[in-house]
């Protein structure tokens, strides 16, 4: 208790405290201790995903086509030229004399008797196949040779190496790539070739199966042509070099479609034979010598 008259110090100091001896916080100067902050989570140090297979083969695969559309220099190329072989192709004949169909006599006009030629002639349907295999054949080298210009004109070539993807990936793309544009190619010159040539003539019923060697051929010859035609990219006279190593490579495979194709024009008693072997051995080249290519490609291109 304090005297009369003795002044009362109310100082923070002299407050009565707690049974701690610590004063309530509704008392105390200070405010109330916040707790420590949480060090800021680190991110996580993931590293990228690596794209699949198939992703990457679709972004080759559609930059090729892209830049094919926007150029059109081997649709153009390969068509025109097309276009040249048939008009050569139509000069060699047009003085051979009377032309032979498949066991069928030539076109006469109206009263006129029939008469045996003096001359064998030509049966033009028998050689048709050649003729159409040895367009097909001189235009995709043009193609191929074509194939990789883009690339080495621009140095592109160098950035795709460098870009960490499966090198059998660009082989595969560059090959899916190169069979289009063949194939878009025989769909405008496989039908002016029939104007040509064969349009005054009886075909076989079989004549539909040409189909099946243009596309195993086709398939054949891009895989094996995108194969050389890296390996010719970079030396001097790529299109003779491509041409030397090319023909002697897919002659076998040529020989049988030309067959096929011959048996399925003229027509045969047994086409089991005639049309189906050539067609299996055509096959079997392809079969082997795709993943043969798709196999060395990564040594080629690293070489």
């Amino acid at each position: 208790m304090t005297a009369p008259g003795e002044r009362v110090d109310n100082s923070p100091g002299d407050l009565p405290t707690g049974s701690l001896g610590v004063l309530p916080n509704n008392l105390s100067n200070n405010p109330p201790a916040k707790p420590p902050a949480k060090p800021p989570a680190k991110p996580a140090n993931n590293p990228p995903t690596k794209p699949s297979g198939f992703r990457q083969f679709c972004v080759l695969f559609n930059r090729d086509i892209k830049q094919e559309l926007r150029t059109r220099q081997m649709l153009s190329s390969m068509g025109i030229y097309a276009l040249l072989v048939l008009v050569v192709f139509g000069a060699a004949f047009a003085h051979t004399g009377p032309v032979a169909t498949s066991g069928v006599a030539a076109v006469l006009p109206a009263g006129t008797p029939a008469s045996p030629p003096t001359s064998p002639g030509i049966s033009l349907i028998s050689i048709s196949g050649g003729l159409m295999w040895a367009m097909i054949v001189f235009t995709s080298l043009l193609g191929l040779a074509r194939s990789f210009k883009a690339e080495k004109e621009a140095d592109g070539w160098e950035g795709v190496l460098l870009v960490p993807l499966d090198r059998s990936l660009i082989f595969l793309a560059k090959a899916c790539a190169n069979l289009v544009f063949l194939l878009v190619v025989e769909a405008v010159t496989i039908p002016l070739f029939y104007v040509f040539f064969l349009s005054g003539l009886e075909l076989a019923a079989s004549f539909w199966l040409v189909a099946g060697p243009l596309l195993v051929g086709s398939a054949g010859i891009a895989g094996v042509g995108t194969l050389l035609a890296t390996l010719t990219s970079g030396t001097r006279g790529t299109d003779v070099l491509l041409a030397i190593l090319f023909v002697p490579v897919i002659f076998p495979l040529l020989y049988t479609v030309v067959a096929a194709t011959t048996a399925a024009l003229v027509g045969s008693p047994d086409m089991a034979l005639d049309y189906a072997r050539p067609m299996v051995l055509a096959a079997a080249y392809d079969l082997i010598m795709l993943p043969v290519c798709w196999l060395l490609y990564d040594f080629i291109v690293s070489t």
